[in-house]
């Protein structure tokens, strides 16, 4: 009964408007407030300073900059094996595995169309159609700085814009195509396992979502935008850091088909860090 009426407030809610006050709170540098905030959420949420490059959390200018906060130099190590892919950041796998028939698996009795998720062009739809994608959700508590799972060269971002619906177990097993309704950005790469996507989906009381090339993506107009990287490309290493969520959601890895092979260990619920294994790219 509490999950159904959950889903229901999501329909309810004017979610556009709950988030553009949610970001101005999360921005608020008045320091009564966003200490106070601060220190409830680490409490509530059991956040780990310890790791944190300034451990003090109410040492950062307002909320935004605590959540988005850097990690001490050696605090995640990258996997030594150069033909593995790395988690793009700290979370929770949704799910992984192949994509199949064109969609991508979100829940018992949900899937979604590849399609669908990068913005509705089929030629980049058919760069990952019979391959591989890994959805990792990023919980409050975690890191939330996305980086690189391989080197690569951008080559297109697309803001899609769309819904925004909590992103969790609940609302993926009972919200019908959650990942391509809600808001999000594809970012679009060449690697050396072939094309790579990484799409930063958005969420209910998401601030905005940044890359370290464009910095705010937020166009003025909800509406599709396509940005070309074809001169001055960026180029990112393994490892690095290409983005970070305002207060948190989901990103989704896509790999073309013969290009990944996630561990046969890993499934969903498992837990992940940003550099740690996910698989092997098997294209050299």
């Amino acid at each position: 009964m509490q999950d159904r009426l959950f889903i229901i407030l999501q329909y309810l809610l004017p979610q556009h408007l709950v988030s553009r006050v949610a970001g101005r709170i999360a921005d608020c540098t008045w320091p009564w407030l966003k200490n106070s905030f601060i220190s409830w959420f680490v409490k509530r949420y059991q956040v780990d300073m310890s790791q944190a490059q300034e451990p003090d959390p109410t040492a950062h200018a307002c909320f935004n900059d605590f959540f988005t906060r850097a990690l001490k130099p050696d605090a995640r190590p990258l996997d030594d094996d150069p033909q593995s892919i790395l988690s793009p950041a700290d979370g929770v796998i949704s799910q992984l595995g192949a994509i199949e028939h064109g969609r991508i698996f979100q829940a018992k009795g949900h899937s979604y169309s590849v399609l669908e998720l990068v913005g509705g062009n089929p030629e980049h739809a058919s760069l990952f159609q019979g391959g591989q994608f890994a959805t990792v959700y990023l919980s409050p508590r975690d890191y939330h700085r996305v980086h690189m799972p391989l080197g690569g060269t951008l080559r297109e971002m697309i803001y899609v814009p769309g819904d925004l619906f909590s992103v969790n177990r609940v609302t993926a097993e009972n919200v019908p195509r959650l990942f391509s309704r809600n808001e999000r950005v594809v970012c679009l790469f060449d690697t050396p396992a072939g094309p790579m996507g990484l799409v930063l989906v958005g969420a209910m009381i998401v601030a905005s979502v940044e890359t370290v090339w464009a910095g705010l993506v937020a166009p003025h107009r909800r509406q599709l935008h396509r940005r070309n990287y074809n001169d001055k490309a960026p180029v990112l290493e393994r490892g690095a850091e290409m983005g970070r969520f305002k207060l948190g959601s989901t990103v989704i890895v896509l790999f073309g088909p013969g290009q990944a092979s996630w561990d046969e260990g890993l499934g969903a619920g498992d837990f992940v860090q940003m550099g740690q294994k996910l698989g092997l790219r098997l294209q050299s």
